[in-house]
């Protein structure tokens, strides 16, 4: 016994509906005349065009999620205040040196909130600093360039 060979032992007791009450009759489901109605259409979708006049953005790795711009390394005046002594000089590199941030951190820069008093002499070199830290460090006889 093979399976080509295999009969049925019930006939089919309705005839294949052919037409249009049917499931596949008149134009078989295409619905149309023309070019969507052929065998092998090949319709491109629209959006694909659209998509392919959009810029790709190379470059982001696998977590293209994660933001490319860094914000700075915050900290506060007292803090900065407590780790440096009188005279010396408050930068990227120092902190650096310092090993109180890391060069991945500093990449996005150091930024001196307010928060904390200064009561010593620091020279601030390519920091940003707010408003009100900038007149404490000037009171204070610090310097910022």
């Amino acid at each position: 016994m093979q399976l080509n060979t295999l009969k049925r032992v019930h006939k089919w007791k309705k005839p294949a509906p052919v037409g249009r009450g049917s499931k596949r009759g008149k134009t078989s489901g295409r619905g149309t005349k023309g070019q969507n109605a052929r065998s092998g259409r090949k319709k491109r979708p629209e959006i694909r065009d659209v998509i392919m006049r959009l810029p790709k953005l190379r470059g982001r790795g696998t977590n293209s999620f994660v933001s490319r711009f860094t914000r700075p390394v915050t900290f506060k005046l007292g803090e900065i205040s407590a780790m440096f002594k009188k005279g010396e000089v408050v930068s990227k590199e120092t902190l650096i040196v310092a090993k109180i941030i890391s060069r991945e951190e500093a990449k996005g820069g150091v930024k001196i909130l307010g928060g904390g008093e200064i009561d010593k002499v620091l020279n601030f070199e390519g920091c940003e600093v707010t408003k009100s830290v900038r007149e404490a460090i000037e009171k204070a006889g610090g310097s910022i360039s």
